[in-house]
């Protein structure tokens, strides 16, 4: 950014701000880009030991295999480096450097890159880069990981401009020994990084602050020689945020959308970023205020394209750093803006500006952004698809019934009354369609929707419900062993199960996927929790915020047991199980266990010697509603199983 003239990206950006410009298994880190050659360069940069130091600095220890991790990301630190105006303050900087550095190891916010978003110094002046030479020395020493661009105020022209003092100082020699240093061009202004992180590795693109031609032609290589790695690109010049500064806090109109590319921006975009499905998020300095937009590439995939920069702020930004925390699990990167230059103060001694300024909250930099990142990287890492698994190898020991929908029927095709489905355990617990008078034709059909840990890829699908009560079920036979079936020793009930987007609490709650006909009343069960008109055994989703829950009346105990689970959303496919070892029963739900598992001695099952129904609940000796969704296999034990024997095993 620039607090004089710039003539330059003042008039290709056509702004006016009264003269402020403002998987694992993938290639490894370290593996040049086919063609991508280093230039020799006169002048080797010092690499201080001397760095200024105000706190303790630990271990550069990045969990490379964590599902969360960091990306720390520097803006404009020029206003610290002034050399030719004998103003230079590198302990901001270095506070940050700690702060990355300490961050790094577990336990921590496990930070495994940082990227500077150009403009170090304000004057591009030796003296300045001298200075920043030995900041930077404190992550060399340490062996971080990082990357740097140039900026305006770093250089001038494009990258065909020859030796600089930047080049000098942060060009291609100063990461002959990074273990993330993948290569540069020619010119040395444009730099390629790769770091591993979540068991993938992720490419860093550092382009210069104006890029030619042939930059863009060995970026494009790069891409390519790195076909499976999502693409972070930084550069100083992108995009812009079409909102001013003129208040404090920033107007910033929508903060999901309130920047635009820039002339410069555009150029990048039309040139690498749009037909390079692998780059998914571009981070850049030199505007301000901060902010973001999403684009869509060729392939029609979101861009995330972010301004990062507070060199309007306190003490010129003071060092600040955002941080994207990846959450590879959840899906999503959070986003926070921090100083921690400021944070290591004793809160009692900062001045007013610095407490303000410790860490920025609002809207443009404090946020999330949601990414489904298997999708996302489908087109270069394809997801890989577990392939269906004989029913042969789920018969464990003690394998009672095993009923799978594979390879009995088309996909939307409708099973009627009187057809069967086999159970493949051998032991002759059979399942027979049942349809309520008045059902649709289609009430059950043959799916080969499934979970994608399940062995057999296909599903039943219901369209079942009540008020009034339609649908089609199934049914044990009037004589299948099952039936008799008390479990003293133990049992291990499993399926997978997924609600439509139309199910609903009234027509649909309380369903079940399985429930053992007899009720509890005729059964002489009595007590508190009883309700003398339902089932014995009930594996249903509530109708409070579909949560699965097994009601189920024990041997020992007049009473009933309840284990409930957490709420299952729509259209996402849940494996449910439920295990008792002779004494407890508790229910898990993707193999984790739920918090309402009572701790109360539970054993067997209680019979009447009546059926077993699939998507069938019966209430008072008659079936009142019909499941409404799609069931995959289901496997039932009769001992506890263990997560790793579960069907996803």
């Amino acid at each position: 950014m620039c607090i004089h003239d710039d003539h330059s990206s003042h008039e290709q950006d056509g702004q006016s701000r009264r003269g402020f410009l403002r998987n694992a298994a993938l290639a490894g880190a370290g593996a040049a880009a086919a063609g991508a050659g280093v230039s020799a360069f006169a002048g080797t940069p010092a690499f201080a030991a001397d760095a200024t130091q105000s706190g303790r600095t630990g271990s550069w220890s990045p969990d490379p295999t964590a599902l969360q991790f960091t990306l720390a990301v520097m803006p404009d630190t020029q206003f610290l480096y002034w050399g030719s105006q004998d103003s230079v303050n590198r302990t901001p900087q270095e506070e940050s450097f700690r702060y990355i550095i300490n961050n790094s190891g577990e336990g921590t916010d496990n930070i495994v890159f940082m990227a500077h978003l150009g403009d170090l110094t304000q004057d591009a002046d030796a003296s300045s880069f001298a200075q920043v030479d030995k900041a930077f020395a404190l992550l060399d020493s340490h062996g971080a990981a990082y990357s740097v661009v140039a900026g305006n105020h770093d250089v001038s022209g494009d990258d065909s401009r020859g030796d600089t003092p930047y080049l000098q100082t942060l060009g291609p020699r100063r990461f002959k020994r990074s273990k993330t240093f993948a290569g540069a061009d020619p010119t040395g202004y444009n730099t390629a990084h790769v770091f591993k992180a979540a068991g993938l590795s992720w490419l860093v693109l550092a382009l210069d602050w104006r890029t030619t031609d042939q930059g863009f032609a060995w970026a494009n290589d790069v891409i390519k020689a790195h076909p499976k790695m999502p693409v972070i690109l930084t550069a100083h010049d992108i995009v812009y945020s079409d909102y001013d500064d003129n208040v404090f806090p920033y107007e910033s109109g929508n903060p999901e959308d309130n920047a635009d590319l820039s002339g410069y921006g555009q150029t990048i975009w039309d040139k690498l970023v749009k037909d390079n499905d692998q780059i998914f998020l571009t981070l850049n300095g030199h505007y301000w205020p901060s902010g973001r937009t999403t684009k869509k590439n060729a392939a029609g995939n979101d861009v995330h394209m972010h301004i990062t920069n507070y060199q309007n702020r306190y003490f010129g930004g003071g060092g600040m750093i955002r941080l994207y925390h990846f959450d590879l699990a959840r899906n999503t990167i959070d986003v926070e803006t921090i100083n921690p230059w400021i944070l290591a103060q004793d809160p009692e001694s900062r001045n007013k500006l610095a407490a303000e300024h410790a860490r920025i909250t609002g809207s443009v930099d404090d946020f999330s952004v949601p990414i489904d990142f298997e999708k996302r990287f489908s087109s270069f890492i394809p997801i890989p698809v577990r392939p269906a698994r004989p029913a042969s190898r789920q018969l464990v020991k003690g394998t009672l019934a095993y009923w799978r929908f594979d390879g009995q029927g088309a996909p939307g095709t409708s099973l009627t009354a009187g057809d069967t489905i086999r159970d493949l355990s051998g032991k002759g617990n059979d399942l027979t369609v049942v349809t309520v008078p008045g059902s649709a034709a289609d009430a059950l059909t043959w799916s080969d929707d499934h979970h994608p840990d399940q062995p057999a890829h296909a599903s039943l699908k219901f369209a079942g419900g009540r008020n009034p009560v339609n649908g089609s079920y199934l049914t044990t036979g009037a004589k299948a062993p099952l039936n008799t079936e008390t479990f003293r020793s133990g049992y291990t009930f499993e399926t997978f199960v997924r609600m439509p987007l139309d199910w609903d609490a009234g027509r649909n709650g309380n369903a079940s996927i399985l429930s053992r006909r007899g009720s509890a009343g005729a059964a002489g069960k009595h007590g508190k929790n009883t309700d003398a008109n339902e089932p014995l055994a009930q594996f249903a989703i509530t109708n409070n915020g579909r949560e699965a829950q097994f009601n189920h009346y024990p041997l020992n105990n007049t009473y009933p047991t309840t284990n409930w689970g957490h709420g299952m959303v729509e259209l996402k496919w849940w494996h449910v199980a439920v295990v008792n070892d002779g004494r407890y029963t508790r229910m898990y739900v993707e193999g984790a266990p739920v918090a309402d598992n009572p701790k109360r001695v539970s054993q067997g099952l209680t019979t009447l010697g009546l059926p077993w129904l699939v998507g069938g609940h019966e209430y008072a000796g008659a079936v009142d509603v019909v499941f409404h969704g799609n069931v995959g296999d289901i496997r039932i034990v009769n001992r506890p199983l263990s997560v790793d024997e579960f069907l996803t095993a």
